[in-house]
């Protein structure tokens, strides 16, 4: 299987921006969240000029409230991701892309999205798998870098009783890594259940995306009568596996290495529930609402 025929991997000029901003004497921002920026609008709707995203209200507005807390955990620095979108804003004006009215309005919005996103960083019951592992591997000290050190460290957790394994979700809420949110009885089934279809739904979103980029790339090979690579013209589920294997790659990229992809082998400590479990939890919501109303109207 050829990978580069495909088109699946996101290619953003990160380096670029990073250099322009040096050049324009702009404070210095982590790569990583420029990188997830401009990652993230390439496979969103952002339409691209010379390889640059054009930014717009509704594209910012997706990038910074809907999607980035799906899937980064930064280290630190929250609010990186969203100067690295008033960044490209700077970029685009810089580059006569936009007027100034509409360069103000851009940047007021983003630096308003960039801050509603920080708060979104810190719900627990806004985290997917990956982003909330990542917290606790952080908290445990364990080097994200040594593969072997995280999958020791998840052995050992598996060990633990699985109220010790909801404690150590609830505590990141008592030291402050994580803000506590009352309504929805803490860390117990109901937020596991919607944890694992938070993960789950993410992932599948992120496979979308990517197989949409791979298929407006090879539109292009086709106009120049090029052959279909081969898992396209045939053998479709090979192009299935490249597509989710390039999805865990850059979910890892957003947490830690190689993490989203270890995790489906511990099922019992990230469950993603099927349709018969989401089922199952949607009645007894329906159920609960409706026994809250009934005691109401008494």
């Amino acid at each position: 299987m050829n990978v580069e025929d495909l088109q699946l991997t996101p290619h953003t000029r990160t380096a670029d921006l990073l250099a322009w901003a040096a050049e324009a004497g702009h404070p210095p921002l982590p790569e990583s969240a420029v990188r997830a920026v401009l990652t993230l609008l390439e496979l969103g709707d952002a339409h691209l000029h010379d390889g640059w995203p054009e930014l717009s209200s509704p594209v910012v507005e997706q990038l910074l409230y809907e999607r980035m807390y799906l899937y980064v955990q930064p280290a630190a620095e929250p609010e990186a991701y969203g100067e690295a979108v008033r960044l490209l804003i700077d970029r685009q004006r810089a580059a006569r892309r936009l007027n100034a009215k509409r360069w103000e309005r851009l940047h007021a919005e983003a630096e308003w999205q960039g801050e509603l996103l920080c708060g979104l960083l810190r719900q627990p019951h806004l985290v997917t798998w990956p982003r909330l592992y990542t917290l606790l591997l952080r908290a445990a000290g364990v080097d994200e870098g040594d593969p072997a050190a995280v999958r020791a460290w998840l052995d050992a957790f598996g060990e633990l009783p699985e109220a010790d394994r909801l404690a150590a979700f609830g505590a990141l809420e008592e030291d402050g890594t994580l803000d506590w949110v009352g309504g929805d009885g803490g860390w117990g089934p109901t937020r596991v259940i919607s944890v694992g279809m938070a993960t789950d739904g993410a992932r599948l979103l992120l496979e979308q995306w990517l197989m949409r980029r791979s298929y407006d790339n090879l539109a292009d090979r086709q106009a120049l009568g090029l052959p279909m690579p081969d898992e396209l013209s045939g053998d479709y589920p090979e192009f299935e596996a490249a597509v989710a294997r390039e999805a865990l790659r850059l979910l890892g990229e957003w947490t830690v290495p190689g993490l989203p992809e270890l995790l489906l082998e511990y099922p019992a400590l990230a469950p993603e529930p099927g349709s018969a479990e989401i089922e199952a939890y949607l009645a007894a919501q329906e159920a609960a609402q409706e026994a809250a109303q009934g005691d109401g109207e008494e």
